[in-house]
């Protein structure tokens, strides 16, 4: 949370340092995006809330900090994972349960929220995380906000956006084009809050000396194409979330703009 951090952490040899920034856009009086970066964890965190006279802030807000405070509970066993080397696999297993309950319980506090308060019936936020265990990076997604990958100069979406347009795409109901001029670009069909549990979506990754981690909300990946992602990561640290929120802005800004960019050398 917040609208800019930087850190750094050493781990099997690998360094590794984030950058973040958010900021409103030119189209919206509020923002509803927030991030968490936490090096000594290694978790990463961008939700983008809905739901309208500040319940979207809130629903963004608190998953951040009801997932983050999960994760640092299990701090101490984080840091023992792959101390001696690669994790093995009861260890990932544990990993990615770790962030996959986070998120459960981020879902839990929202749901809960909007229960107690009627003005907030309806609340909702999409939550994308990254967390760094030995020397695998495991990625946790509800929504529509992005973790892309970024190696030898090559750049990998990890994650699977939950859109009515994606699911669209999947199933052969419509083309690229026609989902370029979809009216349905900004449903969700996977959130956290609507109810008191979602699907998250999990995956591992090997991390590699040189990767690079771009952690996004719509407000960004929507006004970007694939390959001028390598491109502006390469400009570095804070000048590459710089330009990746003025490039949103000056191809109109329509909704709020988030970027985390972690760096491992």
């Amino acid at each position: 949370m917040g609208s800019a951090g930087v850190a750094c952490i050493s781990l099997l040899r690998m360094i590794w340092r984030s950058y973040a920034r958010t900021h409103v856009g030119m189209k919206r009086s509020l923002n509803e995006d927030s991030f968490l970066t936490d090096d000594d964890l290694g978790l990463y965190l961008v939700a983008d809330g809905m739901g309208g006279h500040a319940a979207g802030e809130i629903a963004s807000s608190e998953a951040v900090s009801t997932a983050h405070g999960m994760v640092k509970q299990a701090s101490a066993s984080l840091r023992k994972i792959g101390s001696d080397g690669s994790p093995d696999e009861q260890q990932i297993r544990g990993a990615v349960r770790l962030l996959e309950s986070a998120i459960q319980n981020a879902t839990y506090m929202v749901f809960t929220l909007a229960e107690l308060d009627r003005d907030k019936s309806g609340m909702g936020t999409t939550i994308t995380g990254m967390l760094f265990a030995g020397d695998v990076g495991i990625t946790g997604q509800v929504g529509d906000s992005r973790i892309y990958q970024i190696r030898d100069g090559q750049v990998s979406q990890l994650t699977e956006d939950h859109t009515l347009i994606a699911w669209q795409l999947r199933e052969g109901i419509i083309t690229e084009e026609e989902a370029l001029r979809s009216p349905h670009k900004n449903v969700i069909t996977r959130a956290v809050g609507n109810r008191d549990y979602v699907q998250v979506d999990t995956t591992v990754v090997p991390l590699a000396r040189g990767d690079r981690y771009l952690l996004c909300s719509d407000g960004l990946h929507g006004y970007l194409a694939g390959p001028e992602i390598p491109e502006i990561v390469a400009l570095g640290g804070d000048a590459a979330v710089d330009t990746f929120i003025d490039l949103a802005n000056s191809r109109g800004g329509k909704d709020n703009i988030t970027a985390v960019l972690v760096e491992i050398d």
